[in-house]
């Protein structure tokens, strides 16, 4: 056994703005499974501690991370692959446009479910909606696996380290902007 196989891989830095996204999916495949976990909890165990914690864990990841995750790749990965694809000569615009659309679509659901997650989180009993969640999750699936097997690929291939390195440094700024209008509050 290697040495770091008990660590797990470690994990990206901004300087590694596409293995960050990668990342970022991740860690949306994760919450989206302990959103399925907190459905089938909650008729059998209530609004109790556990359904508490977990529901106030999922609405800080998709109220704060997944935006973050949704700018990175709108206000920065998107319009740079656009740009490239038209360099090579290959149309980005109609696939990035679709998922820009499925972001909407992602926030409009997280919306719904958010609402009864919070009930959740206060102590108060609620049932998750299976459709709305299988329907949150599933899209958040074929979102993910969409990206990761054209979009991010493509971005790996073409962005050059100059664009990788303006990436990064939004990804950073966005973060440390929200974290100190947080700390405001």
């Amino acid at each position: 056994m290697k040495s770091n196989d008990l660590l797990g891989k470690p994990a990206p830095s901004f300087d590694e703005p596409i293995e960050m996204l990668k990342a970022c999916h991740e860690r949306i495949a994760a919450q989206c499974r302990t959103l399925e976990k907190l459905m089938e909890h909650l008729p059998l165990h209530g609004s109790d501690t556990q359904a508490q914690q977990a529901a106030s864990n999922i609405m800080r990841y998709f109220d704060v991370a997944a935006p973050h995750h949704h700018d990175d790749e709108e206000r920065d990965l998107f319009p740079m692959l656009i740009e490239t694809g038209q360099r090579q000569g290959l149309s980005m615009a109609e696939r990035i446009a679709s998922l820009s659309s499925e972001h909407r679509s992602l926030e409009a659901a997280w919306a719904q479910l958010r609402v009864v997650l919070a009930d959740i989180a206060d102590g108060k009993e609620a049932l998750l909606e299976r459709v709305w969640v299988e329907n949150f999750v599933g899209s958040y699936r074929a979102h993910i696996a969409l990206e990761e097997s054209q979009v991010l690929p493509f971005a790996e291939e073409s962005l050059d380290r100059e664009q990788l390195a303006t990436l990064s440094a939004a990804m950073v700024a966005r973060r440390t902007h929200s974290r100190r209008l947080q700390a405001r509050v």
